[in-house]
């Protein structure tokens, strides 16, 4: 069966600046089966034309909690209420695993320094590591594609070369061999192809990054979705906070 990593991000990459009420940059990895993004994709589309009528519609959590652009309809409190209720019935009862990784910026910069290695590359191998333990426990993966959002010309290219690496030499934990069982392959997209799985990753990006922030904060969608968390013999596998 081939199975789907969607990659989004939440917070800035970039170390040279910190944004003091967002320090944390977070890499939200979604893995899921073939046969189940099918099913999650008719969901959501089945949502897009229930609320307008189309299914053109670019789900993005910062545009619903801001109510803007398509999602100005929930000013309206009744059709808010009933659209949050359908998203979080979909985040919830869909069948996927949450693999993620996040840059403390603050601490990465105190342990670190201001490294020139791009620590989107730092949080994708994490990823991408962790995924391959996933898969072998799952048994029932023979290929894996990576699709990631698009952030720029040179920025996927430094991303598509340092993948290409990860697939050559693997990591510290997973070696090549491993990484070629799954016959792992990778495209970017952009945002305005209106992909359902990377949309699904934007909306669990921003609760889980607002959760390593502000850890005792009330976080209900993060409580909706914690355990989507890849685990392994009772421990959570599926983040990582660097450093």
């Amino acid at each position: 069966m081939k199975y789907y990593l969607f990659i989004d991000e939440s917070g800035d990459h970039g170390l040279k600046t910190i944004d003091e009420s967002f320090p944390v940059f977070l890499l939200c990895g979604v893995l899921i089966s073939e046969n189940e993004f099918s099913k999650i994709n008719s969901i959501v589309n089945d949502a897009k034309l229930k609320y307008w009528d189309n299914t053109n519609v670019i789900i993005h959590s910062r545009d619903i909690r801001k109510c803007n652009n398509e999602f100005k309809i929930l000013f309206d409190l009744k059709i808010k209420e009933q659209f949050y209720n359908d998203l979080n019935s979909i985040l919830t009862l869909s069948i996927y695993k949450i693999i993620c990784s996040a840059i403390d910026k603050i601490s990465f910069i105190k342990k670190y320094g201001k490294l020139e290695d791009d620590v989107y590359e730092i949080a994708l191998s994490f990823i991408l590591e962790r995924t391959i333990f996933c898969l072998d426990e799952l048994q029932d993966c023979d290929s894996l594609e990576i699709i990631i959002e698009k952030r720029g010309k040179k920025e996927d290219a430094k991303l598509a070369n340092h993948l290409n690496k990860l697939n050559q030499v693997g990591t510290f934990y997973v070696d090549a061999e491993r990484m070629k069982k799954y016959a792992v392959k990778h495209h970017f997209l952009d945002k305005r192809k209106n992909n359902n799985g990377l949309q699904i990753s934007d909306l669990l990006a921003y609760p889980i990054a607002r959760k390593i922030i502000f850890p005792e904060g009330v976080n209900i969608s993060y409580e909706l979705i914690k355990d989507k968390f890849y685990t392994k013999n009772g421990k959570r596998y599926g983040l990582k906070i660097f450093p």
